[in-house]
């Protein structure tokens, strides 16, 4: 898991109103999220994100308290490079996952102290890349905006707008991808646009460890 900045009240990709950056929200990588712009099956999904243990530094920091946050995803982490969020069907991403969440954070509904740290070890208290586990929750029940209404559903612009108050992955609760529906090309031939995140769930299981950083968006389903 990465983080990245994402100004309050600020319309993400999926178009999910602004009322929901007051609360947790991510990005997901492209090829989870199901498009290459605009929104995507992965709008609107509530997933459960425990932080396990750093990615990058040697040796990797090992918390002795266990993190958790229940994020809404609201935007698109893209493919770009070598990023953490360049995962493909046929390629990971470098850190040898499918998948990354991008936290929106700072934030004023996740504590400062999120992330451990210990800064007299490593020099150091921001460590980029977490391996995290997460699980899929209903939104509703588990997300703290669940039962905050103007924080629930889409902006009305009337087009590229899609954000599910707690989609299950069925036609009827879930976006359909942007750039298929509108013929608009992935930005590789490979990104797996088209790939939902049926596919992965049934590929890689309910709870699954991850490498993510702090450069993107992030997206799935």
């Amino acid at each position: 898991m990465t983080h990245y900045t994402l100004p309050q009240d600020y319309i993400a990709a999926c178009g999910c109103t602004a009322k929901s950056t007051h609360y947790p929200t991510a990005a997901m990588s492209q090829m989870a999220y199901g498009s290459s712009t605009a929104y995507g099956p992965g709008c609107g999904r509530c997933f459960n994100l425990t932080l396990l243990n750093t990615y990058s530094p040697d040796p990797p920091y090992f918390p002795d308290v266990t993190k958790s946050v229940v994020i809404k995803v609201t935007d698109l982490c893209p493919l770009g490079g070598n990023g953490w969020c360049s995962a493909t069907v046929d390629h990971p991403n470098q850190g040898g996952q499918y998948i990354n969440f991008d936290l929106a954070w700072p934030s004023s509904s996740i504590p400062d102290d999120f992330y451990p740290s210990n800064v007299s070890l490593y020099g150091y208290s921001d460590f980029g890349v977490w391996n995290v586990t997460y699980d899929i929750v209903n939104c509703i029940d588990q997300w703290e905006g669940g039962h905050d209404a103007v924080a629930l559903g889409s902006v009305d612009d009337g087009s590229s707008v899609c954000c599910p108050d707690n989609p299950t992955g069925n036609a009827n609760d879930t976006c359909p991808s942007y750039s298929d529906r509108n013929g608009i090309p992935p930005d590789t031939t490979s990104t797996g646009c088209s790939v939902s995140m049926r596919y992965l769930m049934s590929y890689y299981g309910y709870s699954i460890t991850l490498a993510c950083v702090l450069l993107c968006f992030t997206s799935l389903l």
